[in-house]
């Protein structure tokens, strides 16, 4: 085991490095072999990934393609809906998404005429609230975007609440679930969203660039993406340029030639959280993740992220008292091999599966020696 809590930020799992080594030189070796089978092999394996992650969020086959993160995914949603389908109406979004997808609503508010609007934090409060979502959420909103698991304090939606708010409000919804996939269940058969984002980074183990969006049926019927380009056709190898026509599928979405080398070096992490389950991954962070609240509660220091284990996602942010400093607590630890990271006061703790009990209670030891009673 090791002290590692950055699941926030990549997660891992036991025999990592050599199983993305081995994809990756498996890769090499097609992808530098003097024949020409290296796009079909290629494509065989970016498909692969698609179909893994069909299978973790059980949607429907068709339904789901690669992105390179969530900001792009998202950004070819909206680029996607019918025409004025936004406009004059608002998007609703709360204070703690992620703020890569807020900075691009942002710009994209004007172009598309709708307003945006940000449901804020209570004062003195570290997560928005769902019952301040529902009291903004009225007709005129055409989009709200969903945050799974914030990854500033790890609140976990309620989001069989708000998708059923959504859906008498005649709201389009998407869900980003960077945070909770993989260590929280997610069904898009259960829950019904229009549409969902994510990378697989985090709590799959995965490598930056491998990102995902799945798009309901029935409304991936009505899209039509303005980012497009020849992988969006039902043949990629049509070239006639006066017949382009959009797959009928998720693979609409794709545009130039897709990023396949990331989505390789992902599938691994993939395969192991689909071996290993989700269940057994939660089962395994609720018992460490409740030793660290006990511990931070039996101290005396606030939680930013919530106390109950069914509001919470797979992290445990504990705000820092005034006199410590962020930068020098994560430095001490880490000459101790002991990994984790700070946003702001809150640091942030994300035991995984390469995380012990030792390394919870070294952690906390070291933690005592450093914070002021």
């Amino acid at each position: 085991m090791s002290g590692y809590f950055l699941y926030h930020s990549i997660g891992t799992f036991p025999g990592k490095a050599e199983a993305v080594t081995s994809a990756l030189s498996d890769f090499a070796q097609v992808w530098s072999a003097e024949d020409d089978g290296q796009w079909p092999a290629a494509l065989s394996q970016r498909q692969e990934f698609i179909s893994a992650w069909e299978r973790l969020i059980a949607a429907q086959p068709g339904t789901l393609t690669t992105t390179e993160n969530v900001t792009s995914g998202l950004y070819s949603v909206i680029g996607a809906l019918p025409e004025n389908l936004l406009k004059g109406k608002r998007v609703l979004v709360a204070a703690d998404c992620f703020p890569s997808l807020h900075f691009l609503l942002a710009g994209l508010a004007e172009r598309f005429g709708f307003t945006l609007d940000t449901v804020p934090l209570r004062a003195g409060e570290t997560w928005v609230r769902e019952e301040d979502m529902l009291d903004r959420w009225q007709a005129d909103v055409a989009l709200a975007l969903l945050t799974q698991v914030t990854s500033t304090t790890s609140h976990r939606s309620d989001l069989r609440k708000l998708l059923e708010h959504g859906r008498q409000m005649g709201s389009l919804v998407g869900i980003d679930i960077t945070q909770g996939v993989g260590v929280v269940p997610f069904s898009v058969a259960e829950l019904d969203p229009d549409f969902v984002v994510s990378t697989s980074l985090k709590w799959l183990c995965g490598t930056s660039g491998a990102g995902m969006l799945y798009v309901r049926p029935d409304l991936l019927e009505q899209c039509r993406p303005e980012l497009r380009g020849w992988f969006s056709q039902p043949n990629p190898f049509s070239w006639d340029l006066n017949a382009f026509s959009y797959a009928p599928d998720a693979r609409r979405f794709d545009h130039g030639t897709p990023a396949i080398l990331a989505s390789i070096a992902s599938l691994p992490g993939l395969q192991w959280v689909e071996k290993t389950g989700v269940n057994a991954i939660a089962a395994q962070n609720r018992s460490m993740t409740e030793t660290m609240v006990s511990w931070a509660l039996g101290r005396g220091l606030r939680l930013a992220s919530p106390e109950a284990p069914e509001q919470r996602g797979g992290s445990v942010m504990i705000v820092l008292p005034s006199g410590v400093v962020p930068s020098e607590i994560v430095g001490q630890l880490r000459s101790l091999k002991l990994f984790c990271d700070a946003r702001g006061t809150t640091l942030r703790l994300s035991p995984g599966a390469v995380t012990g009990a030792d390394d919870i209670a070294r952690l906390c030891t070291e933690l005592d020696r450093r914070i002021p009673a």
